[in-house]
């Protein structure tokens, strides 16, 4: 079971270590394009979402309070996908299902950090190839 849940740790983290690479790396695009859609401090906040995710993610895959990190990228993915993917604004078919593909992903996904969230907190330091134990408790 241990090396399932590193492989699904592995798989997960990836996303969001090449998603957070590219918030750092590519910060003004993204920042014009979360400007255009009504963040405030878009800069700062690509800026900072994108050392969230990568902290998180690095969290998670190593197993270093797996739980938190992966209630950083939860905290990261819900705002995400009502501010950014906002389907329900959009009069243009396309974009509207753009749009709401964009947000049931980064729900689905957010889904997927709480459970891992509940998997560390509940198994603690038995669930093996971590290198620390969970930070909150659910057992």
């Amino acid at each position: 079971m241990d090396i399932i849940v590193l492989i699904a740790r592995i798989l997960f983290a990836y996303l969001f270590l090449t998603s957070g690479y590219g918030h750092l790396s590519q910060s003004q695009a993204m920042a014009g394009y979360a400007q255009a859609k009504g963040v405030p401090a878009a800069r700062y906040m690509v800026l900072s979402s994108g050392v969230l995710i990568i902290v998180g993610a690095l969290m998670l895959l190593l197993g270093v309070w797996g739980d938190l990190g992966a209630l950083f990228i939860a905290v990261f993915l819900i705002p995400t996908a009502v501010l950014m993917h906002g389907y329900w604004k959009e009069t243009e078919p396309m974009a509207k299902l753009t749009e709401r593909i964009q947000f049931n992903k980064d729900i689905a996904l957010a889904g997927g950090a709480l459970a891992f969230l509940a998997l560390f907190a509940y198994a603690g330091d038995n669930l093996g190839l971590t290198l620390t134990g969970s930070l909150f408790s659910l057992g």
